[in-house]
């Protein structure tokens, strides 16, 4: 394979015009080195790869939506392939590049392919003599070739099926290329509805996670408030006798006089803390507020983060299996220790109402609440950080409403939802709604979790035929249309 002297004889030049609010660009083409076809996979040994394969670099590549959308129209102009769909693989295999791996099944970079796929299809896109999965112009321009070479040009379903063989991805990868707009044209602001969301999404987790912390100070200085004014009257009722000598009742004013001073400090604390926890669900309410507005306009990625349903049930954590986990049993009697990082989103798991709520954070269960469901069952949920005000005992909760975020107040080691029947006559997880999101919406801890078979509704897309690419003599360029 020929190579670039440059990275740079790939990039496009991106010339800006106009205010945040109407952003456009010109692309000024560049001679771009010859890339391999899409008939063919690489010879053995053909390709330089990084060494070992599946170790990230230590400083990963970043791009700006601006240059990512430049990189999708490129790679997809290369090998007719829509845009639109390198784009809507790209958000759903790494976020963008946020999480390349490896994944639990081992596959690593910006588009998430296995080694030995890369072996076959990977390539060098930059010119830098090294095809690598890590950097994204290199990863980008090889899932096009890949998705080519499966039949994107005759089935753009068949060729995605091909990327990931579950008709639920399939679907996903085809309403998030709905998303980003049709047409072939460079056209940023077809695509700024679902870059919108994508930063409110990463906004709102930033501001969970503020107000997760925020909400575990106030127990953690109340207790020690309290543990100090517990001393404080021991060492009183000490200074209270009037055998001591006076040395001793001295020593024991300095002791009760610093006691006094810790617990103002932790008081003045308390309202620090109580202010930094308004400000920050302040600044989630307002960024959901503006979350729901902006979904109308991209409703396949506004679902991305929220809550999985399957069926009439939700799962009641998201984050997804890269951060969700739970074993098949619990360490007393039967429940779930759903584990997720702090301030992770928590919903109603069904149609429901709220029978009971805990709101103190005492006691074992901490902040918690009860809910029964329409077929009578009911579920304790424990150990949360923050629980929403409109949960109270009537309220009538849809599947997927928000309840709070995960904490792990009350008898907790660490953040997770401890989720249980009332009483606890049979483990959450036997359930077979539960067991539907192994590998959608958690994993197992303490058994291989198995490949995820969720179905999801399937979206009518079509995609027509638009032009002849030079870039390889015959070649269809494939336009994504509503």
């Amino acid at each position: 394979m020929r190579k670039a002297s440059a990275a740079a004889a790939l990039l496009a030049l991106l010339v800006f015009a106009g205010g945040a609010s109407a952003r456009s660009f010109t692309i000024v083409p560049t001679h771009q080195a010859a890339l391999p076809g899409y008939q063919t996979p690489n010879a053995s040994g053909s390709i330089n790869v990084p060494f070992p394969l599946s170790v990230a670099p230590e400083q990963p590549a970043v791009r700006s939506y601006e240059e990512l959308l430049s990189l999708w129209h490129r790679a997809g102009d290369t090998y007719g392939v829509p845009w639109q769909v390198l784009a809507a693989i790209n958000k759903i295999e790494s976020d963008f590049g946020r999480n390349m791996g490896p994944s639990s099944a081992g596959a690593v970079g910006w588009m998430q392919f296995m080694p030995d796929t890369w072996l076959r299809w990977g390539l060098d896109a930059n010119g830098d003599g090294l095809a690598d999965p890590w950097n994204p112009d290199d990863a980008v321009f090889a899932a096009a070739r890949y998705l080519a070479a499966a039949g994107a040009h005759e089935d753009i379903s068949r060729s995605v099926f091909a990327y990931n063989h579950a008709q639920w991805y399939v679907d996903e990868v085809l309403g998030l290329a709905s998303d980003f707009g049709a047409g072939a044209n460079f056209d940023f602001t077809a695509s700024q509805a679902v870059f919108r969301l994508d930063e409110l999404q990463h906004k709102i987790a930033a501001a969970r996670r503020d107000v997760a912390r925020a909400r575990e100070a106030v127990p953690r200085l109340e207790r020690r408030i309290a543990a100090a004014a517990d001393r404080q009257l021991r060492l009183e009722l000490r200074a209270g006798n009037p055998r001591i000598s006076t040395a001793e009742f001295s020593e024991l004013e300095s002791r009760i006089t610093g006691l006094e001073r810790a617990q103002a400090r932790d008081r003045s604390q308390i309202e620090t803390r109580q202010a930094d926890l308004a400000a920050a669900l302040a600044r989630l309410q307002s960024l959901k507020s503006e979350l729901s507005t902006a979904s109308v306009a991209a409703p396949t990625a506004a679902s991305f983060g929220g809550a999985m349903s399957s069926g009439d049930y939700v799962f009641p954590v998201g984050g997804g299996p890269d951060t969700v986990s739970v074993a098949h049993t619990h360490h007393d009697y039967p429940a779930a220790d759903i584990a997720a990082p702090e301030g992770s989103p928590l919903f109603a798991l069904a149609d429901s109402v709220v029978v009971d709520v805990y709101t103190d954070g005492s006691g074992r269960c901490g902040i918690g609440l009860k809910l029964q469901l329409d077929s009578g069952a009911e579920y304790v949920y424990c150990h949360l950080s923050y629980l929403e005000p409109s949960v109270v005992p009537g309220a009538a909760l849809a599947a997927g409403a928000s309840v709070g975020l995960v904490g792990s107040t009350g008898h907790a080691t660490g953040p997770h939802l401890h989720l249980q029947f009332s009483p606890a006559v049979s483990y959450p997880q036997e359930e077979p709604w539960f067991q539907s999101f192994a590998g959608v919406a958690f994993s197992w801890q303490d058994a291989p979790t198995p490949t995820p078979r969720r179905i999801a509704p399937k979206k009518e897309r079509r995609f027509t035929v638009v032009g002849i690419t030079s870039a390889h003599s015959g070649s269809r360029v494939v336009g994504f249309t509503r």
